[in-house]
């Protein structure tokens, strides 16, 4: 099911490109230098590309460091998953998380389809971005939903005939309650719809920014972008880290999902190398693309971090049975909100 789920999502957004690509030509009239290098003194192409070789290793390092962590914290006694100090940690990524969806991912959005190179009508008369990221928190809440009501359901034991007697009445059955080892399945299968959601929207932004910064040539943009993509991707990998730890998977599937993290942004750079010399950040059909990418990423990202992440731990029994730990954790989520805004400045 969760499996499922994730290709479900993936062909939300794989539409979503190619609905923009077919609509941005038609919907776009824009001025004639927006499709064209502008005169900044920073722009330098054979200075930029040792640059993004640099950023893809040292991101790339980052990466694997932030969703390696969590990873290898069963080894280290005061970082076990059902420990006071990891569910402090986590409540900080999951704050970096929402951080990402609120001042990164967003306002991006908001900036690229309210851009003077679209045309008029209809992007300056519509908040696509909001509306986008809106609809994007609602499809999440429903495969998030389905996923878990249709594994209980199929775990729930029927209606099977109960006592002594020989009667075959109505009273005589009873609906047996499901076993606890079914509870926890269920919530080990919410665990991993958890992470493999996740992953799908951190993985979409990933790709938008590591194309943005691979096809640049501005060498100002690259020097401040890498050394906040680096802090930036390695936090995020941290709250990813930590739902693939709860989702127990095998170990082979904890590499692959952790491996595909670690890539993707350092691949959004290669093939933004690739595409430098067509691919224009300011033009139309990017524009539009990338704008609508990240309104649905965001609004991923903006639901998994509050209902799945920090919800799930502030409702659940440890911090319900401790003020005192719902202040560290509120204070953890918000230290990473925080982390997330001030890297906004130079991301």
């Amino acid at each position: 099911m969760a499996s499922t789920s994730t290709l479900l999502m993936k062909t939300i957004f794989l539409v979503l490109i190619f609905v923009s690509f077919a609509i941005s030509p038609a919907t776009s009239t824009a001025p004639d230098d927006c499709a064209s290098e502008s005169a900044n003194p920073c722009v330098n192409k054979a200075k930029a590309l040792p640059l993004k070789i640099i950023a893809i290793a040292a991101i790339l390092v980052a990466s694997m460091i932030g969703v390696g962590a969590p990873l290898f914290s069963r080894s280290v006694p005061f970082l076990q998953p059902d420990g006071n100090i990891f569910t402090i940690v986590k409540c900080f990524a999951s704050g970096i998380i929402l951080g990402t969806g609120f001042m990164h991912v967003l306002p991006d959005s908001f900036d690229m389809l309210s851009s003077k190179c679209l045309g008029e009508n209809p992007w300056h008369k519509f908040p696509f971005s909001g509306f986008l990221a809106m609809l994007a928190c609602l499809v999440t809440l429903v495969i998030d939903s389905m996923a878990t009501t249709l594994y209980t359901s199929k775990n729930v034991v029927g209606i099977v005939p109960h006592g002594h007697g020989h009667g075959h009445g109505p009273e005589n059955d009873v609906a047996l309650p499901i076993k606890e080892d079914d509870s926890a399945n269920a919530q080990l299968l919410r665990y991993r719809v958890i992470a493999m959601v996740l992953e799908l929207g951190i993985i979409v932004h990933s790709v938008v920014i590591g194309l943005s910064l691979g096809a640049t040539s501005d060498t100002c943009t690259i020097k401040g972008l890498i050394a906040a993509l680096c802090f930036h991707q390695m936090f995020e990998g941290m709250g990813l880290g930590g739902c693939i730890l709860q989702a127990e998977y095998t170990n082979m599937k904890k590499f692959v999902v952790a491996f595909f993290f670690a890539v993707t942004t350092p691949s959004g750079i290669a093939l933004g190398i690739a595409l430098s010399t067509v691919y224009r950040e300011n033009s139309p059909s990017a524009l539009i693309t990338v704008g609508l990418l990240n309104a649905c990423s965001a609004g991923l990202l903006i639901y998994m971090a509050l209902v799945d992440l920090l919800a799930a731990e502030f409702m659940g029994p440890k911090l319900k049975g401790s003020i005192k730990m719902q202040a560290k954790c509120f204070l953890a989520a918000l230290l990473g909100c925080g982390g997330m805004s001030i890297i906004a400045k130079w991301a």
